[in-house]
């Protein structure tokens, strides 16, 4: 079967599937899938509560470096699990995994947090649900997928525009049957305001955060209040900036939607343009032109001023020939070339199917539906094992070549990768900087070594 007609039919199952084999089963089935958390901030439960939505699972563990946090998740999971049990919780995700008793992970620490943890539940024997980006360097990336592969792992991959109902109709209604034309242009963007201002001072971790751990293999910069919680994107040290943020999402949603695969040359240009006061070491303004084959996706964000189309401040557009489709979480819009009727579709929420999601704290209400249908996928992929719609060589993709734009920014200059050697041939400084450092006493992986 051709991978665009997989992938169209993959997305129509997604809305079939809570009628499938886990709807059946009851909370205390055995069958019921054992699963921890590891990271038990904003995203690690809306993640896992949404899997609770969609499936009898018995969440057993969770772990974080935060006695806080992780005490916090373990008393919301009992009150939303239909067994009402109370996770076993964790500082160290060693401690966790070691239990050998997990049938799926979920993995939603910082970035610089993500492939020691992934690999390591591959070894234990379980199926993963990691965020994006899957790293913050290409070796990582390389290693997590040579992992999953080594030891026959399901690993769905945070993407979860690959599972949103409105963007899989607008790929199948107007991309797929060809209403766009030719696509030679593509527009992604973030003008979101989301960069850190503040220029906060130093101060001593909290008592209840192990902050040694939560460094771990990055670099351990002094403490302040953006690093912890959820403000430490405004650090390079721990992620990949917003490209890595909110690039990779639309960058891998294009992929998905047109049947891309590697990007041939990466390049960008950017830095620190607007905001020179505050701590954060992140651009504030970006871009970066991914080059496919008769085709250029041009990624731009800027922290600062207004978005050319205030209904789309974070999305997609597609120019085609015959007409435009604009994309996002919220929606999209269809404009044809001439004459034609333009198509208009809001994100369908589900307020009335979920209340909880009515009033769970910071919850992206518009997003919960995806992340139900992405974690159906997953489970369909677990049961079938078979690769889901966002596997981890997807994230791969998408995460190298972010990560291959803020490396070409620090170059300046364009950067080929070669797939297939995993390497900018004839740039040995660029080649160097695929792998970032390690603080002792962890080990990067390496992927002929997991």
């Amino acid at each position: 079967m051709h991978r665009r007609n997989f992938l169209s039919t993959s997305g129509l199952s997604l809305a079939s599937l809570a009628a499938g084999a886990y709807a059946a089963e009851s909370a205390d089935s055995k069958k019921a899938p054992r699963v921890g958390l590891i990271g038990t901030g904003w995203y690690g439960k809306a993640d896992l509560l949404r899997l609770i939505q969609v499936a009898p699972v018995d969440v057993v563990s969770l772990c974080d470096v935060d006695k806080q946090m992780v005490a916090e998740a373990a008393d919301i999971v009992s009150q939303r699990q239909v067994s009402k049990k109370k996770p076993r919780t964790y500082g160290d995700y060693r401690e966790m995994l070691k239990e050998k008793d997990l049938d799926i992970v979920l993995i939603a620490t910082p970035d610089h947090w993500h492939a020691l943890p992934m690999i390591e539940a591959c070894k234990a024997g379980a199926d993963i649900y990691v965020q994006k980006p899957i790293g913050v360097d290409i070796v990582e990336g390389q290693s997590m997928l040579a992992a999953a592969r080594k030891y026959k792992r399901v690993v769905q991959v945070g993407t979860q525009r690959r599972s949103t109902p409105h963007l899989a109709e607008a790929r199948d209604r107007f991309i797929n049957e060809g209403k766009l034309g030719k696509i030679a242009f593509v527009e992604i963007y973030c003008y979101y305001h989301m960069r850190a201002r503040e220029n906060p001072p130093d101060i001593a971790p909290p008592e209840h955060l192990d902050y040694e751990m939560w460094a771990g293999p990055a670099p351990k910069i002094p403490f302040n209040k953006l690093v912890h919680p959820r403000s430490w994107r405004a650090f390079m040290e721990y992620g990949n900036g917003i490209v890595g943020d909110m690039c990779i999402h639309m960058l891998d949603m294009v992929r998905w939607m047109m049947d891309l695969g590697w990007p041939t040359t990466v390049s960008s240009t950017g830095g620190i343009l607007m905001d020179k006061a505050s701590r954060s070491n992140i651009t504030d303004t970006q871009t970066a032109t991914f080059e496919f084959p008769g085709l250029n996706v041009v990624w731009q964000h800027r922290t600062w001023g207004s978005s050319p189309d205030p209904k789309y401040p974070w999305g997609a557009t597609f120019y085609g020939d015959k007409g435009t489709l604009k994309v996002s979480v919220n929606g999209y819009d269809f404009i044809p070339m001439g004459q034609g009727e333009t198509v208009h579709r809001d994100v369908t929420m589900e307020l009335e199917q979920f209340p909880e999601d009515k009033t769970e704290k910071d919850l992206e209400r518009h997003v919960a539906p995806a992340i139900r249908y992405h974690m159906k996928d997953l489970l369909k992929a677990i049961e079938m094992r078979g690769k889901p719609v966002a596997d981890i060589e997807q994230g791969h993709i998408s995460t190298t070549a972010c990560i291959l734009a803020n490396l070409s920014q620090q170059l300046d200059r364009s950067l080929k990768f070669d797939p297939a050697t995993h390497q900018v041939p004839g740039d040995a400084e660029a080649n160097k900087l695929l792998r970032r450092p390690y603080r002792a006493p962890w080990k990067h992986p390496e992927p002929d070594a997991v």
